[in-house]
């Protein structure tokens, strides 16, 4: 009878629910002729946002395409990223552009809510640029790719940005002149924010210079941190170090790296 009494409340608490989504649906979506005319861009936005989180993800896409034209920045974010990963649409890295293009494009102040995606969508500009995209217009421009991702780094102190600055003064890109003591101060600040790469590389360069035991301990620390697709160019540079190092150096780089993945790189 329990058993029975649960199941009726649950169908009960299910139908409320569809109908309360259907109700909301309806201010803003129709399934036949898409979003209503004169609907609120915030409510169309939302309704992507649901749509989306229920796997219904072409009715996302007609809800954010509308709200992006009306003003929704979130919106084009949203649209952009799908484009870029084949997500609920076939993947169309010059279509992802475009939606980057017009968020790069707004004045949008350090701090205000939309600073991540503006921050973002620089850093994909920055990505797309620096490669091309074949059989577009989009050419390789290391110079224009360079200025993305400044603007990241130094207006939004986005971390991915200022690890590519940091490469790009290492190996004089993107229209930079050659320096390590620029390159190191972009991968401190990125290394500061957690950025697993920023802080190998900045320990490679202390290694270099003679700081054997911090820069084994921040090629170590960052090892145990990096996500999967840095890995394996981490662990190259952190063994090949660690193969040039004494053996009382080693172990006290391992001890420092613990300790650095304790209190955090801020804290050293």
């Amino acid at each position: 009878m329990r058993s029975c009494l649960l199941s009726a409340l649950a169908a009960v608490v299910l139908l409320i629910g569809a109908g309360q989504a259907l109700a909301f649906d309806d201010k803003v979506f129709d399934d036949k002729t898409g979003v209503k005319p004169q609907s609120s861009p915030w409510a169309v936005f939302q309704f992507g946002f649901s749509a989306y989180k229920s796997g219904h993800k072409e009715q996302a896409v007609e809800a954010y395409k509308y709200a992006a034209e009306n003003g929704q920045i979130g919106a084009t974010w949203k649209l952009a990223r799908m484009y870029a990963e084949g997500d609920g649409v076939t993947r169309d890295d010059y279509e992802a552009y475009k939606f980057f293009s017009e968020i790069a494009d707004q004045d949008v102040e350090p701090g205000s809510p939309e600073e991540s995606y503006v921050s973002d969508a620089l850093v994909a500009l920055g990505n797309y640029l620096k490669k091309g995209i074949p059989g577009t217009p989009v050419a390789i421009n290391e110079v224009q790719a360079q200025e993305y991702y400044m603007r990241a780094a130094a207006n939004y102190r986005n971390p991915v940005a200022q690890f590519e600055m940091g490469k790009m003064f290492l190996k004089g890109e993107g229209g930079v002149r050659a320096s390590v003591k620029q390159a190191a101060r972009w991968f401190q600040l990125a290394a500061e924010k957690g950025h697993a790469g920023a802080q190998a590389t900045l320990g490679n360069l202390l290694f270099q210079s003679g700081k054997i035991v911090r820069g084994l301990a921040m090629m170590t620390a960052a090892l145990d941190h990096a996500p999967a697709s840095d890995q394996p160019w981490i662990r190259s540079m952190q063994e090949e170090a660690f193969a040039l190092a004494p053996e009382a150096d080693r172990r006290t780089a391992i001890s420092l790296a613990d300790d650095i993945l304790t209190k955090g790189f801020g804290g050293q």
